[in-house]
């Protein structure tokens, strides 16, 4: 198997999977519209086990919303056109929507697993020799920081002793200049 990925392959077989969706989704459609079943966009995707936004696109949406009309029985003289809206109804809705968003999330976080697997593999696969390389490449870096850190170790440690011999040069001149002064100013 090639790990790489051919994009005509996986072009093809994207294709594949959405047109397998999209047939198990008119199957459900289906399935609802004989059993009775109220049909909405969620119920059909949930009975095809897709997405949601599956069930309102182009090509699929128009099959949904003609199964809709169907399904729809006039009102008895004296009702409204419109169809009820029953609480019951909403619930249900509510219901395969939380459904739906439950089902998403444990996608997204198999996904996400999958391609921290994939990642791991592929970072596994690398070659040895790579590998070695770079280590001894880091290596050999190491070692002229750990120089060049020596190196400005000691020239820190000279210019310390320096500035101590400075230092007590100075105080030493300082008590002498005193010194001369003292006596220039004592009385003869």
């Amino acid at each position: 198997m090639n790990r790489s990925g051919n994009p005509a392959t996986l072009a093809h077989a994207r294709r594949r999977a959405s047109l397998d969706k999209r047939q198990r989704t008119l199957t459900a459609l289906a399935a609802l519209e004989h059993d009775g079943t109220k049909i909405t966009f969620t119920a059909v995707a949930r009975a095809a086990d897709v997405s949601t936004w599956l069930a309102y696109s182009p090509g699929i949406r128009e099959h949904i919303e003609a199964a809709r009309r169907r399904q729809y029985i006039p009102a008895a003289p004296g009702q409204s056109g419109e169809p009820s809206t029953a609480p019951a109804a909403l619930r249900m809705e509510l219901d395969l929507a939380r459904q739906e968003i439950r089902q998403l999330r444990a996608d997204r976080d198999r996904l996400g697993t999958a391609v921290r697997h994939q990642l791991g593999q592929q970072l596994d696969t690398l070659a040895a020799g790579d590998l070695t390389a770079r280590v001894d490449e880091l290596a050999q870096s190491n070692q002229q920081l750990t120089d060049q850190l020596r190196q400005v170790t000691a020239e820190n440690t000279a210019l310390q002793q320096r500035l101590t011999a400075a230092e007590a040069d100075l105080t030493a001149a300082r008590t002498s200049l005193r010194r001369m002064i003292r006596t220039e100013n004592m009385p003869r």
